[in-house]
């Protein structure tokens, strides 16, 4: 084949995008401008916005029922704070997240609460309103404790990220079923999965570090992630009440032939095929099985909550000589508690492990590069997939409650979380202050 013959044709070509590139070069700078435009914003806004760790002591004798930290969560939804177009673009700023974390570092188990300075006021009335016996006490980072370098020749690592199994309109098994109905429940009659996992955690040996993890991002309604969970609910909803009737089976001539000899020789009138019923003459509602009328109760309540989109993740770091697997069983049994057949259950998103099956090479160099990236991802607090978006789903307050709660030395009596030593009080109004 000549390819002579193309040669002016090529050559006007080239002239025309030597002479003009300049003119496409906006559009394929634009999206890496926009990109690296808002990251620079966001880091000048996260500088004028630090965030702070604040450790959680829960008081001796809790009393009050876990409604009150439902309650709690509602209060840290006021973390919510959307910014306009103008502070968005041009101030960098966005929605923040905070994040509630569980860590036994060396057998010592501490609950925490990262947010940013600014907030700490709303976090603080949120929890003393109706904890006033609890603490908050500002403290430094935890992750600071081991080195940022794992895994390496003194350090071993495991970890993952979890997700919804079902569409996040179905929601996990929460203290409601966990506990008797009565509000006023007594402290000693409840089956607590929090106690399980302090329990557990208690047992971590020296030179042994396991972080758990709620990344919660509050969202309104009229938030694009939220409206379409709350649309998806009321689809599922929908579904499962409004069923629509199968059309019904033509009768074929066989069976009308069948009819008229019965008619015939009984002289009794033939029982009426399936064409012939009335159709969709009940209520839809009556039609549904009472596990399929408690599905849809759950849902409606779900989506009825203030929700957060929240991201979950746990990671156990010890050093090679003290690293024992069986360890990292223990959140995914806290997790399994929570899982319900009919309803919704977490699994796995993400895990270290790496799939040789799919690929043969470079097991090692894969196996190095997920424990780093699953470790940086709990460092800085990022959510799955960053800075790329998905991963993440819906949890609401009455969930939130339900994972992460307070509980008294009645139900969980361990001696490895540390408690407010006394009792807080107000000063009696008769006595002097000058």
């Amino acid at each position: 084949m000549d390819f002579g013959m193309y040669a002016p044709v090529l050559l006007i070509f080239w002239d025309f995008a030597n002479t003009w590139w300049w003119l496409f070069l906006p559009f394929f700078v634009f999206g890496p401008f926009i990109f690296l435009w808002k990251e620079w914003r966001n880091e000048v806004f996260d500088n004028q916005n630090p965030y702070i760790m604040l450790e959680i002591r829960m008081p001796q004798i809790v009393e009050k029922p876990i409604k009150a930290m439902e309650q709690v969560f509602a209060g840290f939804w006021q973390f919510y704070d959307p910014p306009n177009d103008r502070e968005f673009w041009f101030e960098g700023q966005y929605q923040k997240a905070f994040s509630i974390e569980i860590a036994s570092i060396e057998g010592q188990v501490h609950f925490y609460l990262r947010t940013t300075d600014g907030s700490r006021k709303i976090m603080e009335s949120a929890l003393y309103a109706h904890y006033p016996e609890a603490e908050m006490l500002l403290v430094d980072d935890y992750v600071n404790l081991v080195p940022h370098n794992i895994p390496n020749k003194d350090w071993k690592v495991w970890g993952a990220e979890y997700r919804l199994d079902k569409p996040s309109p179905y929601p996990i098994k929460t203290y409601a079923q966990f506990f008797e109905e009565n509000p006023d429940t007594r402290e000693e009659k409840r089956v607590d999965p929090v106690s399980m996992l302090v329990e557990s955690l208690s047992k971590i040996g020296r030179g042994e570090h396991l972080w758990i993890q709620f990344i919660l991002t509050p969202y309104a309604p009229q938030n694009k992630e939220l409206k379409e969970f709350i649309d998806e609910g009321h689809g599922i909803v929908d579904k499962l009440v409004k069923r629509k009737v199968p059309p019904p089976k033509p009768i074929t001539l066989v069976q009308d032939a069948s009819s008229v000899f019965y008619t015939l020789a009984t002289g009794k009138e033939a029982v009426k095929q399936q064409g012939e019923e009335i159709q969709g003459m009940t209520y839809p509602e009556l039609q549904m099985t009472p596990g399929e009328r408690d599905i849809v109760k759950a849902i409606e309540t779900k989506i009825s909550k203030q929700a957060f989109v929240s991201t979950m993740h746990f990671l156990y770091l010890a050093r090679t000589e003290n690293y024992f697997g069986p360890a990292k069983a223990l959140p995914m049994t806290y997790f399994n508690q929570y899982s319900s057949a009919n309803l919704n259950f977490f699994r796995p998103l993400y895990t270290v492990k790496v799939n040789t099956i799919a690929n043969f090479f470079f097991d090692q160099r894969r196996n190095y590069l997920k424990r780093r990236r699953l470790l940086r991802a709990m460092l800085y607090r990022l959510p799955p997939f960053y800075p790329a978006g998905g991963g993440s789903f819906v949890l609401n307050i009455e969930e939130m409650a339900s994972l992460f709660h307070f509980s008294g030395k009645i139900t969980f009596p361990s001696a490895t979380v540390p408690r407010v030593e006394a009792k807080k009080a107000e000063a009696p109004q008769e006595l002097p202050v000058e």
